[in-house]
C-alpha cells in the first residue's frame, strides 16, 4: 500500500515549542483556583482552553517523530518506539500520582485540614488504601487536576494502528476519528472511573483532537491552505471567536449574561469539556487555523529572546508538565494560608512558572551533557622522505 499522507518538512517547528510552552504555563495558572493572574489564559476568552491545545500538538508532534520511522523501519519498530513513549508518560504519571497524593495527604494531617483531601479526591485513599492506589495505576482513579496524562498515555498507547492508517488514507482515518467522536457522544461511551462516575476527559470524544494534529501534520495543513488564507475565514472566523468571547463571558457574569436570551446562553454553559463539545473544536480549529496563517514557520520572531523561556518549555514539556501539576497544589495550599491576597496571587503565579521555566533551563542542559563532546582533532604527523627515514 503507498504512502499518501505528506510528511512535514524536515527541522525543528519552533511553533510547537512555543504554543506547547504556553500551553504548559496555562495548565499550571488556570489548575490554581482563585487567583486573577489565571484571568490571562484563554480558558476565559473563548470555548478551548489550554488542555486542547495541548493534545492537538501532542498529536502533531507524535505524528511528526513516529511516521518517517514507521514508514523506513515498518509497522513493528514503530509500534514499538511509541510503546517506549507510552512507558516514560506512565512512569511519569506514577511518580506524579505519588508524590501528588503524599503531598495532599501531608498536608491534611499536618495542618488538620481533612477537607482538602475531599476537596483533591483522595478520599478513598483513606477508607480503602490498596483498592484506590491500584485503580490509581490502571489510571481509573485520578486525583483533581491528574486527569490530562492518563488521557494522553490512552491516545499514545492506541496510536501506532491510526498512524499506520493516517500514513495510508489521511482523510479516511479523519473522517473515522470524527464518526468515533459522533458515536461516542450520541451512545455517551466513556471511561469508567473509580469508586464511581466517568473520565474527566472522555478519551472516545478527546482523540478527534489528537488525530486532527496528527492529521494536520501529515498534510492536512497543506490541504487546508486554501482556507486557511481565505477571507471567508478572516471574516467567518473573527465572528465566531468574538461570538465565544461572549458567551464565555456570559457564563461569568450574570449582568452580562442577562443581555442574551437565556436560551442561548444555556447552550454553552456550563461549557461541555469532558466530551469535546462541538462548539469547543470548531473553536479551536479556528484558533489553529488564525495561528497557522499568521504564525509562519519562518517568522522571525520566533527567534526573540523573549520567548526563550516559553520554547524550553515547550521543549522539556512532559517534566514541566508534571512540575507544573505539582506545584498548582502547592500554590493552592499557599494561597489558603495567605488569604488569597492579590500579591499572594501574583507571587505564586510567578514563583511556579519561575521554577517550571528553571527546570526546563536544566533539562535542556542536561541533555546537552548526555552528548558526547567532539574531540578536537590531533594534527597529523609530518610526512618524512625516504632519504631522511633512512
Amino acid at each position: 500500500m503507498s504512502i499518501q499522507a505528506r510528511l512535514p518538512a524536515k527541522g525543528r517547528d519552533l511553533r510547537l515549542d512555543l504554543f506547547r510552552g504556553i500551553a504548559n504555563w496555562a495548565i499550571f495558572l488556570d489548575h490554581i483556583p482563585h487567583n486573577v493572574v489565571n484571568w490571562i489564559t484563554t480558558r476565559n476568552y473563548g470555548f478551548s482552553d489550554a488542555a486542547d491545545l495541548f493534545v492537538f500538538i501532542s498529536g502533531y508532534t507524535a505524528s511528526f517523530v513516529y511516521a518517517k520511522m514507521m514508514i523506513e523501519r515498518g509497522f513493528i519498530v514503530g509500534t514499538t518506539r511509541l510503546l517506549k513513549r507510552v512507558w516514560q508518560l506512565y512512569v511519569a504519571h506514577v511518580l506524579l500520582f505519588v508524590i501528588y497524593i503524599a503531598a495532599i495527604g501531608w498536608v491534611a494531617y499536618h495542618y488538620m485540614d481533612p477537607e482538602i483531601i475531599h476537596e483533591f479526591n483522595i478520599a478513598g485513599l483513606v477508607d480503602n488504601p490498596i483498592q484506590t492506589i491500584t485503580q490509581g495505576l490502571i489510571l481509573r482513579f485520578k486525583p483533581v487536576n491528574l486527569d490530562v496524562l492518563p488521557l494522553y498515555i490512552v491516545l499514545m498507547g492506541f496510536f501506532p494502528p491510526v498512524l499506520w492508517a493516517l500514513l495510508r488514507w489521511p482523510d479516511r482515518t479523519m473522517l473515522a476519528s470524527v464518526a468515533l467522536y459522533l458515536a461516542a457522544r450520541y451512545f455517551g461511551w466513556n471511561f469508567s472511573a473509580y469508586p464511581a462516575g466517568v473520565w474527566y476527559f472522555n478519551p472516545y470524544c478527546w482523540q478527534l483532537l489528537f488525530v486532527f494534529g496528527a492529521w494536520f501534520a501529515l498534510g492536512g495543513a497543506r490541504e487546508s491552505k486554501f482556507l486557511i488564507r481565505s477571507r471567508a475565514l478572516l471574516i467567518l472566523g473573527t465572528l465566531y471567536l468574538l461570538f465565544a468571547l461572549a458567551m464565555t463571558m456570559a457564563g461569568r457574569f450574570p449582568d452580562f449574561a442577562a443581555l442574551f436570551p437565556d436560551w442561548l446562553v444555556s447552550q454553552f454553559n456550563p461549557n461541555d469539556k469532558t466530551n469535546l463539545a462541538p462548539y469547543r473544536f470548531l473553536h479551536f480549529v479556528v484558533i489553529a487555523f488564525m495561528a497557522t496563517r499568521f504564525v509562519r514557520k519562518d517568522w522571525p520572531g520566533l527567534e526573540w529572546k523573549i520567548f526563550d523561556p516559553l520554547m524550553k518549555c515547550g521543549q522539556q514539556s512532559l517534566q514541566v508538565f508534571c512540575v507544573g501539576v505539582f506545584l498548582s497544589f502547592v500554590g493552592h495550599f499557599a494561597l489558603m494560608l495567605s488569604y488569597g491576597s492579590l500579591w499572594a496571587q501574583l507571587g505564586v503565579s510567578i514563583g511556579g512558572i519561575a521554577i517550571m521555566t528553571a527546570v526546563a533551563y536544566y533539562g535542556n542542559w542536561s541533555k546537552k551533557q548526555d552528548k558526547p563532546t567532539a574531540r578536537p582533532q590531533q594534527p597529523a604527523a609530518p610526512k618524512t622522505s625516504g632519504a631522511s627515514a633512512s
